[in-house]
C-alpha cells in the first residue's frame, strides 16, 4: 500500500511538471538528486521497485532541453552529476581498503552509464521518440554488457539487474535472462512510465502498469515451482555440504603466523560432520604458496589430505589458495612477472584436496580491478599502480577454464569472490558439468559494510540464473546456503567463527539462460549499433531535404 501511495504521489507530481514550461535550476537540482536516490535505494538493502522510476526524473530533465549544444552540454552536466551520486552512494565501501577505489570506480561505472543516456537525450531531440527510446534501452544494456567484458576494467556491481539482489521472488525468470533481463525490465518501465508522465494517455499507462505486473506474475509462479517443499526440489539428489569462516582479521591475514593459521582451518574441518562430502574453506585460506605442478607437496595440503584419510575419507576439502607456475628463463605468458632470474604467474585459485593427496584445481578466471588486475599499458610500470590488501598483489595469472571439481560421482564449480558478479562466467562451470556451485571469498576488506553483504546476494542472482543450489565460504561473514530459489538457507554473519553444514540438491539440467548465457547484452549491442546507423541516415536524410 506504501508503494502504491508514493506511486499516486509521484504521479500527481509529474501531472503539475507538465504545465511547467521551464525548472529552475533548483528544481533541476532536485531531480537529479531524486534520480540517484531512487536508484541507489536497492543496493542500501531496501526495495527494488524504485529502480522503475529511478530513471524518470533525469529523463524530465531531458525533455526540458533543445536540440542546440549548449543545451547538450547542459544536460551532460545534470546527467553526470546525477551518475555520479549514484555510484559514491552505492560504492562508497570501497574506500575502507583504498581511497583510490570508490573514485576509480565510480569514473569507468559513469561512463558506462552516461555515454548511453546522452545518445538517448541526442536522438530524442532530431529524431522520432520511439528511435530514442529503443537506442536507451539497447545502448544502456550494451554498456552494461560491455563493462562486463573489459579484461581489467570490470566492475559491474551497478548493473541494473543486479538491483533485484535482495528481492529474488520478482525475478524468478532470470533462469532464462539473466540479470539483463532485469535491466530491460527496469528500463523499459522507466520509459513507459516517462511516456506517460508526458502524454498522460490511459493506454500508455496500462502498458506501464502491464510491462511492471506481467513479470512479476511469471516470477511468482516459477517461485512456487522450485519452492524448497515441492516434488520437484524433493526429486533432486542430495548431498551434505559444510562451510567453514575462520574469521582471521583481513588486514592481519597474511602478516600472522602461517602455522596459526592452519590450525584454525584444521580445528574447523574436525568440527564438520563425518558424513560431509564437501568441506568448503574461504579464498587464500591455505595461507602458503603452493607449487602448481606438485601441489600434492605442499605442507598444508599433505596436512589436509592426512587427515581426510584417517578421519574422513569421503570427504573432500575445497580451499582457496596462492598457487605458483615457474616458466624459467622465458617469459611464459603476458601476465607472467620476473622475479629474480625467472618469470612465474601467481594464481588465486581454488583447490579440491581429498584423501588421495589427488588435487583438483580452479584459477581464478575474473580478478578484482586495481589489486589482482591492472589494465596492459600499466603493466611496464610494474606494481606502483596496484592496491595491496595483503598477500600477492598487482597483476596476477588469468584462469583459462571453469572445470567443476568432481568427487564422489559429483560435479560441483569452486568459483572464488570476485567470480559471482558474473553470470556468464559462472555458466560455464554449468555448461562444463557442474551440479551445484561453491563459492570461497575473502570479503572482509571493506569492513562491516554493505559491500560483503552484497556479495553474497549476488550470489543468489547465480542461483536462480542456473538453478543451482550454492554453499559460500568467506572468511568472515558472510557464508552459508542459497537454494536454487535464490533463498537463503543457513548464514554466518560478520564477524562469527564456525562451521555450518546443510544438505544441498544436485540439478544436471541446464538452464535457458546456463546455455544461451548473456544473449541480451549481445543482442542489444547490435541492435543499439543499428539504432545508431539509422539515426546518422536520418539525420542526413533530413538535412537534405532541409537544404
Amino acid at each position: 500500500m506504501l508503494s502504491v501511495a508514493r506511486f499516486i504521489v509521484f504521479y500527481y507530481i509529474c501531472r503539475m511538471i507538465q504545465f511547467k514550461r521551464q525548472f529552475s535550476k533548483k528544481t533541476k537540482a532536485a531531480l537529479s538528486l531524486a534520480s540517484a536516490i531512487l536508484l541507489s535505494i536497492p543496493w542500501e538493502g531496501a526495495s527494488c521497485i524504485t529502480l522503475f522510476v529511478g530513471l524518470l526524473p533525469l529523463m524530465l530533465i531531458s525533455a526540458q532541453y533543445s536540440s542546440s549544444w549548449r543545451d547538450t552540454l547542459s544536460m551532460f552536466g545534470w546527467a553526470l552529476l546525477t551518475i555520479v551520486l549514484w555510484n559514491v552512494a552505492t560504492v562508497w565501501w570501497i574506500w575502507n581498503a583504498t581511497p583510490v577505489g570508490p573514485v576509480a570506480a565510480t569514473l569507468v561505472s559513469t561512463w558506462w552509464s552516461i555515454v548511453p543516456f546522452m545518445l538517448y537525450h541526442i536522438v530524442s531531440k532530431r529524431a522520432p521518440k520511439v528511435l530514442a527510446y529503443v537506442t536507451l534501452i539497447t545502448a544502456w544494456i550494451a554498456g552494461e554488457y560491455l563493462y562486463t567484458q573489459a579484461p581489467a576494467l570490470s566492475f559491474p556491481w551497478l548493473v541494473l539487474g543486479n538491483g533485484f539482489a535482495d528481492d529474488t521472488w520478482a525475478v524468478q525468470w532470470y533462469e532464462y535472462t539473466g540479470v539483463f533481463g532485469g535491466s530491460l525490465w527496469v528500463l523499459l518501465v522507466n520509459v513507459l512510465a516517462f511516456e506517460s508522465c508526458l502524454t498522460m494517455r490511459k493506454r500508455i499507462w496500462v502498458a506501464a502498469t502491464l510491462a511492471l505486473t506481467l513479470p512479476l506474475g511469471i516470477s511468482i509462479a516459477l517461485f512456487h515451482k522450485y519452492d524448497a517443499q515441492g516434488e520437484l526440489y524433493k526429486s533432486l539428489e542430495k548431498m551434505t555440504v559444510s562451510v567453514t569462516q575462520p574469521n582471521v582479521p583481513c588486514y592481519e591475514k597474511f602478516d600472522s603466523s602461517t602455522e596459526k593459521q592452519q590450525n584454525n582451518l584444521m580445528a574447523l574441518l574436525a568440527e564438520a560432520p563425518d558424513s560431509a562430502e564437501f568441506v568448503l574453506m574461504p579464498e587464500t585460506a591455505l595461507a602458503e604458496m603452493i607449487n602448481e605442478r606438485q601441489p600434492e607437496y605442499s605442507h598444508i595440503v599433505n596436512r589436509i589430505s592426512d587427515y581426510l584419510h584417517r578421519a574422513k575419507p569421503s570427504t573432500m576439502v575445497v580451499s582457496g589458495g596462492e598457487m605458483c607456475r615457474v616458466y624459467g628463463e622465458n617469459r611464459g605468458s603476458e601476465t607472467a612477472r620476473k622475479r629474480g632470474s625467472y618469470y612465474a604467474d601467481v594464481f588465486n585459485s581454488s583447490l579440491g584436496i581429498d584423501s588421495t593427496s589427488n588435487v583438483q584445481v580452479h584459477h581464478k578466471g575474473k580478478l578484482v580491478v586495481g589489486v589482482e588486475t591492472i589494465p596492459a599499458w600499466l603493466r611496464k610500470a610494474g606494481d606502483m599502480f596496484a592496491i595491496d590488501l595483503g598477500g600477492t598483489f598487482g597483476q596476477l595469472g588469468i584462469g583459462e577454464n571453469c572445470i567443476p571439481f568432481e568427487h564422489n560421482g559429483k560435479k560441483v564449480a569452486a568459483a572464488i569472490c570476485y567470480e559471482g558478479l558474473y553470470g556468464n562466467h559462472t555458466a560455464e562451470f554449468v555448461r562444463n558439468g557442474a551440479e551445484a556451485v561453491f563459492v570461497v571469498s575473502n570479503d572482509g576488506w571493506w569492513g562491516n559494510t554493505l559491500g560483503h553483504k552484497y556479495l553474497f546476494a549476488f550470489c543468489r542472482l547465480r542461483a536462480i540464473e542456473l538453478r543451482r543450489d550454492i554453499a559460500r565460504s568467506a572468511n568472515t561473514g558472510v557464508s552459508g546456503f542459497i537454494t536454487m530459489q535464490g533463498e537463503d538457507v543457513q548464514r554466518l554473519e560478520w564477524d562469527n567463527r564456525g562451521v555450518l553444514t546443510s544438505d544441498i540438491r544436485l540439478n544436471s539440467e541446464q538452464t535457458f539462460y546456463a546455455r544461451f548465457g548473456d544473449y541480451i547484452g549481445r543482442l542489444s549491442l547490435l541492435i543499439a549499433g543499428l539504432c545508431l546507423l539509422y539515426f546518422v541516415a536520418y539525420s542526413a536524410k533530413k538535412k537534405f531535404y532541409l537544404n
